[in-house]
């Protein structure tokens, strides 16, 4: 199924320049351990710019998913829009690697619709109620992205 790009209306304002510096840090924390983050798995997600071309990685919160998958949300805090990561999947989402614990994995992304989205939004919620939060400070539903391990 294909990435849908959902856009609101209304929601959170993205954290600027300050954020960046803590993204750096959390991805150096998720490439050494596998432990979490301030009560998060975290993973180093790497996309290519749809633009640029360019490497483009962003720590994310994920989840387990089915089969040895991780799900992970494009929430951006409830913002009204897509973060650029999810807009980088849906333009090459053969094009992405996760990195965890020193481990580098080539994955592909696939974003989940219907029972199965609903499914896995129900079981992220209730492990992280930001995530519920964040539904409510925007009228856009959240992309739900599986990213499955390349054999």
């Amino acid at each position: 199924m294909s990435f849908s790009h959902p856009t609101g209306t209304r929601g959170a304002r993205v954290p600027g320049p300050v954020f960046r510096w803590l993204n750096r840090l959390m991805m150096g924390h998720a490439r050494r351990t596998r432990s979490t983050t301030m009560g998060k798995n975290l993973l180093v997600l790497t996309t290519v710019g749809r633009r640029s071309g360019e490497p483009r990685q962003t720590p994310l919160a994920w989840f387990p998913g089915p089969d040895d998958t991780w799900l992970v949300v494009a929430s951006a805090w409830g913002a009204a829009t897509n973060p650029a990561w999810y807009l980088n999947l849906a333009a090459h989402p053969d094009q992405v690697t996760v990195e965890q614990g020193g481990r580098k994995v080539s994955v592909t992304a696939a974003e989940l619709h219907g029972a199965e989205r609903a499914e896995a939004w129900r079981r992220i919620t209730a492990e992280a109620a930001n995530f519920r939060r964040y539904e409510q400070t925007t009228d856009r539903e959240m992309p739900v992205i599986r990213l499955t391990p390349k054999a």
